[in-house]
This record gives structure tokens, sequence and C-alpha cells, in this order.
């Protein structure tokens, strides 16, 4: 089962069901103006960024599973893309089926509904007018972000979040859960961006990796922010050549 926050958001003609209460709209607003130099070590709910497909190996699947199910064992919720298909919908399902109704909340915009939800969806489900307001809905419900595999969609919205804490915008730690080495010519560009100057170490150190679960969700308990580059900007200490 499922419940729809519903309040009316006006898109030209359109009427749209879509964000929220006056608090959630506070809570995204508070997520872009966290100041430097906090530590989040307590994870309530993880944003998890991953695919409407499952992939063609059994392997994602069996990843998202596992996941949810060290969230269960953990007591951490889930904010996920409101889909209930692929990778999305089993990582949904097992932490709804481990932790109840209130511990799921799935963020999708009305355009795409028709592509990620296919029958019965679980948790609490908001639909909003455009993907900006779900990332800015999503930001503002975790604690942190986790990436498993999936495509553009997914490559888009973990970057977001990790560029949003590069800019200080947020202090939440961002990870890949890199199963079957799925992220890998990621990580090594990443790494390749750094020796060609467009990246800072400190940066790219911001994404965090393991191929498990529960090493993975330990690193982003005990990870600690750099300072912000607006922040190093302001006190005069990046390099005119190396502000990434």
């Amino acid at each position: 089962m499922h419940r729809l926050i519903e309040t009316k958001h006006f898109v030209g003609r359109r009427e749209l069901v879509a964000v929220h209460s006056r608090s959630s709209q506070k809570r995204v607003l508070a997520a872009m103006t966290t100041p430097d130099g906090l530590k989040c070590n307590t994870l309530r709910k993880i944003a998890v960024f991953c695919g409407a497909s499952s992939g063609n190996s059994p392997e994602y699947v069996e990843c998202a599973r596992q996941l949810g199910q060290e969230m269960v064992r953990r007591g951490i919720g889930l904010v996920y893309g409101g889909g209930n298909v692929g990778l999305m919908g089993e990582i949904a399902a097992t932490v709804y089926n481990g932790l109840g109704e209130e511990s799921v909340i799935g963020v999708i915009p009305e355009a795409l509904q028709p592509r990620e939800i296919s029958g019965e969806t679980v948790g609490e489900i908001r639909i909003v007018p455009d993907m900006h307001t779900r990332k800015a809905m999503m930001s503002a419900e975790a604690d942190a972000f986790i990436g498993i595999p999936g495509g553009f969609g997914t490559l888009e919205e973990l970057l977001e979040m990790v560029t949003w804490q590069q800019l200080g915008l947020h202090t939440k730690p961002v990870g890949v859960l890199n199963i079957s080495g799925y992220y890998d010519h990621l990580l090594d560009f990443f790494d390749h961006a750094v020796e060609e100057g467009f990246i800072r170490q400190p940066s790219r150190d911001i994404v965090l990796q393991s191929r498990d679960p529960k090493e993975l969700i330990d690193r982003l308990e005990n990870y600690s922010p750099p300072a912000s580059i607006i922040k190093l900007a302001l006190e005069g200490k990046l390099l005119h050549n190396l502000r990434g």
C-alpha cells in the first residue's frame, strides 16, 4: 500500500498532485543551506539512486536487495525515485517489508509515472512537477546518498549530490555500491580528472565506495566532509588553475 502527499501545484494550465507540507518545504531549504564543518553520523534515511531497469545480470537485483536488507538491519529508512520496477522496486519492497510504510518515501515527477510505476507501490509516494523538485526533496529527506547500478538518470542524480556537497550546499555523505565493478570506469574517470587538474583530490574524496553494503554504510556513518570550494575561495585558498 502507498500514501500520496497531495497539495495543489500549478504549472501552466495543468494542476499537478505535487509537493508537500510546509515542514517539507522547510527541510528542502535547510538542505540547501547547511553550513560547512558538520559531521553526519546519524543516518535515519538514505537516498538510493538506481535504475528503473533490472540490468542484464541477476547480481544487480541482488545488490539492491542486499543493500535494502542492510538498511533494515540498521533501522535506516529509504528515500528513492518512487518507481516500483527494476532496482528501484526491489530496494523499496525490501525496506518496506522490513521496516514498514513509514520507512519508505518515493519521489517521482508526474511525467515519469507511466515509465517507472506499474501496479501497486509501497510507502509514501510524493508526485512532484519536475526533476529539480525531485532532487531537492530527496536531498532534504535523506541523511546520505548511495548510487547503485543505473543509467543516465542515476548518474545525474548522484553527481548532483556530489556537486552540491563540493559547493557546500550540504555536508551529507555520498557513496557508490560498486557491485561487480559496475562503477569502475566512472571512478577511474574521477581519478583521471584529478590527474589532469580538473578535480581537486578533496573533491574526489567526496565519493565513497565499496562493493559491500555494510562497509559502505559504515563509511557513510564515519564520513567527515572537506571544506567547500566556495568557503576556500572566500578565504583565498583555491589555486587559480584548480577550482573543481
